[in-house]
């Protein structure tokens, strides 16, 4: 094995775009060696809820890739919180997840947001960062589809 020149590590705020699609291009490549025929880069998939004036009051982001769905983040407006729509939006979530195949759905949370809420449709834990921020926790939880 060759030895590879040492690296220079530079922060930068803002690289230029083909240098992040240089690592990400490196590391769907190892990744693509393990896991052949997934859909490495999978495209961020969206629900969002509108008040009768066109207004945004709710949505999810999530993405679907390697057999589970990802919530990245859901939000429902003050005014309409516990009207349903955050179940609504979870079971949108969930049923393109199935329709796709998945095991099942994944997210984070803060302690201070919505863990009980996801709980009460079945997520449970799977890891947590207490103190993060300072005085919350940060809250993995999964839920897995029979």
């Amino acid at each position: 094995m060759n030895a590879a020149a040492p690296l220079r590590l530079t922060r930068e705020a803002a690289p230029a775009s083909e240098d992040v699609q240089a690592i990400s291009d490196g590391l769907d490549a190892y990744n693509a060696k393990f896991l052949p025929g997934y859909d490495l880069a999978p495209k961020p998939r969206h629900i969002v809820g509108r008040d009768t004036d066109g207004v945004v009051c709710a949505g999810v982001r999530f993405w679907i890739g390697v057999d589970w769905a990802m919530v990245e983040w859901l939000w429902v407006a003050e005014a309409h919180r516990g009207a349903g729509v955050g179940k609504k939006l979870l079971g949108a979530v969930e049923a393109e997840a199935r329709e796709n195949n998945c095991r099942g759905v994944y997210l984070d949370t803060f302690s201070f947001q919505a863990p009980n809420f996801y709980a009460r449709f079945g997520y449970g834990e799977f890891g947590r960062v207490r103190d993060c921020p300072a005085g919350f926790d940060r809250i993995w939880l999964q839920k897995r589809f029979a």
